[in-house]
C-alpha cells in the first residue's frame, strides 16, 4: 500500500504541468503586452511626432525662403502685395515655429536647432528685411541698395540652421522606425517563441501522458485481458501513477477474490456432478424398480385372478348348498371366507387398474368433460339413489387426454364424494371448472365430512385409509388412481383445506393451444356455486 503512496497522482501531475505551461504561457503573455506597449507608443511618435516635425521644418523653410523673396520683391517694385505677402511669411513662421517646438518637447536637440533658426531669422530681418521695407517705403533705389551679398549671407546662415533642424528631425525619425523595427521584430520573436512553447508543451504533454497514462492503461489492459481469458492466477501488477497502480490492486483483489469463486464453483460443479450422477443412477433404478413392481402388481393381480375366482367360486358354492345344514358357526366362517374372496376380488381388480394407468394407452384426443359427466353420472346413479346424493356440474372445458382414464377419474371423485358422507346429511356433489395462470383448475366440491389438514396428502398414497372398513368400505387405492391420473395428463392434484363445509379436491389438466377461454379472466369462483367461465349459474348440469 506504500509502494503507490510515495509517488505523484495523476491530477497532481497534470496540474503541475499545466501549472508551468500557465506561468510560461502568462510570463510570455505579459512581456509580448509590454512590448506592443512600448511599440505602439514607438509608432505613434513616428507617426504624431517625427512625422509632423519633418513636414513642418520642411514648411518653416518655405516661409522663410518666401520672407526672402517677398523682401526683394518688395525692394525693386515697392509692390504692396510683396509686403503682404512677407508678413504673413512671418506670421506662418511664429505659428510653425510654436506648433514645431511643441512636437520637439521630447527632443531637447530638436529645440536648440529651432532656437538657432528663430534668431537667425530674427537678426535677418532686424539687419536686412525691416530696413528693406523702411528704405523702400522712403522711395527710392535706396531698398534695393540694401540687397546685397552681405544679405544673403545672412539668410544664407538661416537656411543653413534649417538644414540643421532638418538633419536632427531625419535623425530622430529615423531612431523612431528604426525603435518600431526592432520592437516589431521582438513582437514576431516573442510570438513564435509562444508558439514554439506551445508547441513544446504539446509534445511534453502528448508524452506525458503516454508514460503515465496510456503505456500503464495499455500494460494493465494486457494483463486484464489475460485473466479475461481464463489466466485467474496470474497476479496484476500496477505502474505509472498512485491512481493505476491503486486501480490495479483492486482489479487483483477482485482477480483473486473471482478465482476463489470459481474454485469453490468448481468444487460445488465437481460434487453437483457427483450427486447428479448419484440420483441418475438412483432414477434410473427407481424406474427399474417401479417398472418391476408395476410388472409384478399387474402379473401378480393377473395370475391371482383365476385362482380367487376358483376360491370365491367354491366358497359360494358352499355357502348356497350348505347354508343351515351346518351349525351357525360354520356358516359365519363360510361368510367370512366369501366376504374375503370377494375384497380380495376387488382389491386386485383395483391394483389391476392402477398398474395399467400409462401402460395400456388409446393415444390423447380431445376430450369433453361434460360429455364424460354425463357418462359419470349414469355410472353412479344406483349408489347416488341409495344415499339421495344431487350431482351438478357448470359446463366443463374440452381438454386433450384418454377419455376412459378421465371417465374413471371423475367417476372415483364423486363416487368418493358419496361415500364419505355425513349421517342423515344428503349428499350434494359440484364439479366446476376455472382458467387459472394458463391451465384449467376442475374442482370437486361437496358437503361431507371433510378433510383434516393433516391427512391432506395422506388421502393420494395407495392403500392409505383414514377410516376402518366397517365405517366407510373400500380398498384405500381410489384416490391414488385419481392421483396417478391426473399426474399422467400433466397436471397435479391436492385436497382444498380452507373450505368452510365438506371437502375440495382440485387438479389441473393443461389448456388446449386453441381453447378460446384463454382469453378469459383468471376469476375463482365462489365455491358451491356452478361455474365455469362465461357460463351463468342457472346453465349446470344436475342429476339426481
Amino acid at each position: 500500500m506504500n509502494t503507490y503512496r510515495r509517488g505523484w497522482t495523476l491530477r497532481r501531475r497534470l496540474l503541475a504541468l499545466l501549472t508551468v505551461a500557465g506561468v510560461l504561457l502568462v510570463g510570455l503573455a505579459v512581456v509580448e503586452a509590454a512590448v506592443a506597449a512600448r511599440h505602439r507608443g514607438q509608432l505613434d511618435t513616428v507617426l504624431n511626432r517625427t512625422g509632423p516635425l519633418r513636414v513642418q521644418g520642411q514648411e518653416l523653410l518655405n516661409s522663410l525662403v518666401d520672407q526672402e523673396t517677398a523682401i526683394r520683391g518688395y525692394a525693386v517694385g515697392g509692390d504692396p502685395a510683396d509686403l503682404a505677402a512677407y508678413r504673413s511669411g512671418v506670421a506662418q513662421e511664429q505659428t510653425l515655429i510654436a506648433s514645431l517646438d511643441d512636437l520637439a518637447q521630447p527632443y531637447p536637440q530638436i529645440r536648440r536647432d529651432l532656437v538657432a533658426v528663430e534668431q537667425r531669422s530674427a537678426q535677418w530681418r532686424g539687419a536686412v528685411a525691416e530696413p528693406v521695407i523702411a528704405a523702400t517705403q522712403g522711395g527710392g533705389a535706396a531698398g534695393r541698395a540694401l540687397i546685397n551679398d552681405e544679405a544673403r549671407a545672412q539668410f544664407e546662415q538661416i537656411r543653413v540652421a534649417v538644414e540643421r533642424l532638418q538633419a536632427d528631425i531625419f535623425r530622430v525619425r529615423q531612431s523612431a522606425v528604426s525603435a518600431v523595427e526592432g520592437s516589431s521584430n521582438l513582437l514576431v520573436g516573442l510570438l513564435g517563441a509562444a508558439l514554439a512553447l506551445v508547441l513544446a508543451l504539446g509534445v511534453i504533454l502528448v508524452v506525458a501522458i503516454d508514460r503515465t497514462v496510456v503505456a500503464p492503461i495499455t500494460a494493465l489492459a494486457v494483463r486484464v485481458r489475460r485473466v479475461a481469458e481464463g489466466d485467474y492466477h496470474h497476479h496484476i501488477e500496477g505502474s505509472g501513477p498512485t491512481e493505476f497502480r491503486r486501480l490495479a490492486v483492486d482489479i487483483d483483489a477482485m482477480r483473486q477474490k473471482i478465482a476463489e469463486d470459481l474454485a469453490e464453483v468448481r468444487e460445488a460443479r465437481e460434487r453437483i456432478e457427483w450427486v447428479n450422477t448419484q440420483l441418475q443412477k438412483q432414477a434410473e433404478e427407481l424406474v427399474r424398480s417401479n417398472r418391476d413392481l408395476e410388472q409384478f402388481a399387474y402379473v401378480a393381480s393377473h395370475d391371482l385372478q383365476e385362482p380367487l375366482r376358483k376360491v370365491a367360486s367354491f366358497c359360494q358354492l358352499l355357502q348356497r348348498r350348505y347354508a343351515g345344514q351346518l351349525d351357525e358357526r360354520a356358516d359365519q366362517y363360510i361368510g367370512f371366507a366369501v366376504d374375503g374372496a370377494q375384497r380380495m376380488q376387488r382389491l386386485i381388480n383395483d391394483l389391476l387398474a392402477f398398474s395399467r394407468i400409462g401402460r395400456l394407452t388409446t393415444g390423447f384426443t380431445e376430450v369433453d368433460l361434460d360429455r364424460v359427466m354425463a357418462e359419470v353420472a349414469g355410472q353412479t346413479e344406483v349408489a347416488r339413489q341409495q344415499a339421495g346424493a344431487e350431482l351438478t356440474w357448470s359446463e366443463l372445458p374440452t381438454i386433450r387426454g384418454e377419455e376412459p382414464l378421465l371417465t374413471n377419474l371423475l367417476a372415483n371423485l364423486v363416487s368418493n364424494s358419496v361415500k364419505f358422507r355425513r349421517p342423515d346429511v344428503p349428499p350434494r356433489v359440484h364439479v366446476s371448472a376455472r382458467l387459472v395462470d394458463g391451465e384449467w383448475e376442475i374442482t370437486c366440491r361437496d358437503n361431507g365430512i371433510g378433510i383434516e389438514p393433516e391427512f391432506a396428502d395422506k388421502i393420494f398414497v395407495i392403500f392409505q385409509r383414514l377410516h376402518s372398513k366397517d365405517a366407510y368400505p373400500g380398498t384405500g387405492i381410489g384416490l391414488a388412481i385419481v392421483k396417478k391420473i391426473v399426474e399422467y395428463h400433466g397436471g397435479r392434484i391436492w385436497a382444498d383445506t380452507t373450505v368452510d363445509e365438506g371437502s375440495a379436491l382440485r387438479f389441473t389438466m393443461p389448456v388446449l393451444p386453441t381453447d378460446d377461454c384463454h382469453e378469459a379472466a383468471d376469476q375463482p369462483s365462489p365455491e358451491g356455486l356452478p361455474y365455469a367461465a362465461g357460463v351463468p349459474a342457472d346453465d349446470s348440469r344436475s342429476n339426481r
